[in-house]
């Protein structure tokens, strides 16, 4: 009989533990995603647009639960923190990032 990890209780406890420990990542990138997504096809787009904006959206939302720990913030926060990115979208973030950079360069 061949060796089926699926049906071993041990994989299925260590992914069990892995999501537990993930969680915050897991709903902030998963709803920053979703609301790109439904941005994104409200506005009439399709395919390889809605894929990757929800992709870099979720990723840039994943990225912000550090900061959300170094400001001593709430982690439920990271929820509102990914709809935001969501909703706001990448073209956005990265306009408001190349002007906050410039005055950083400038001063």
């Amino acid at each position: 009989m061949p060796n089926m990890p699926e049906k071993d209780p041990a994989l299925w406890a260590a992914v069990s533990a892995w999501l537990v420990a993930h969680q915050p990542q897991l709903y902030t990138g998963g709803i920053a995603a979703a609301v790109a997504m439904c941005r994104v096809i409200y506005g009439g787009g399709r395919g390889r647009k809605i894929v990757l904006e929800g992709t870099i959206c979720g990723l840039i939302a994943i990225s912000l639960l550090p900061v959300l720990e170094y400001f001593a913030l709430p982690p439920n926060l990271s929820v509102f923190a990914g709809c935001l990115v969501g909703f706001i979208g990448v073209e956005k973030l990265r306009e408001y990032s190349d002007r906050f950079m410039s005055k950083k360069v400038e001063g």
